[in-house]
């Protein structure tokens, strides 16, 4: 794992995560969770207990949330769920400060997202903040697997004509960090997001940063 700055490295495309790496979307996200927990009954959670379960998709946070006794209440989750969370998924999500000037700094780049947040909501968002810096989208029900596993990087790399020797993924997560190397590319863990740090670390990405301004000293 790399800090060194005195050589940027050449590439063509970044492929970002987005929960925990381009925006600060957890606040939503539990807000939704537990208006969701309230309409049916259910046990709310505590904000870090949400958290926790954010980053394998909604099928899993709402699994998790419901809690094992209740997974008869699953299907009405999910919808209620969807609800909520359309209603308020930019009451306080923005970018990471920091970020946009990255997006424009690498305008000459392709750039693309690739995240296990449902496409629905990743667009919905991503049109609310400015989706214009992102060649591609794809989100964890497209068909192409969840990351870990590497169908949504290679079919990035497919689509935007990017060899992976020229392509590095940006996330905040051991599903990222494996995602990416499993996909044949380079990744730079961020330290800023919700990420175990350590868990990350062990994955062995190539790069680990603390702010998003220092993609720019790495990458040109």
């Amino acid at each position: 794992m790399s800090r060194a700055r005195s050589t940027p490295h050449a590439v063509d495309l970044l492929i970002f995560d987005l929960d925990g790496t381009l925006i600060e979307s957890k606040w939503d996200i539990a807000a939704a969770v537990n208006l969701t927990l309230d309409e049916l009954g259910l046990p709310l959670r505590t904000q870090e207990e949400i958290f926790g379960y954010v980053g394998d998709g909604v099928k899993k946070l709402l699994r998790l949330a419901v809690g094992e006794g209740n997974q008869s209440r699953f299907d009405d989750a999910l919808r209620v769920f969807r609800g909520h969370y359309l209603a308020h998924c930019l009451d306080r999500t923005r970018y990471f400060p920091g970020i946009e000037p990255v997006l424009t700094h690498f305008t000459h780049k392709k750039k693309a997202v690739a995240t296990n947040k449902s496409l629905e909501y990743t667009l919905k968002i991503l049109d609310g903040l400015g989706n214009h810096h992102f060649a591609h989208v794809v989100g964890g029900d497209n068909g192409f697997g969840l990351k870990p596993e590497p169908g949504m990087v290679v079919h990035v790399m497919e689509q935007l004509g990017v060899d992976p020797e020229r392509t590095v993924l940006i996330g905040d997560s051991t599903n990222d960090i494996n995602g990416g190397h499993r996909a044949g590319i380079r990744v730079c863990a961020v330290g800023y997001g919700m990420g175990d740090r350590e868990k990350m670390a062990a994955c062995r990405p190539e790069w680990f940063i603390e702010q998003p301004e220092e993609l720019m000293e790495i990458f040109r």
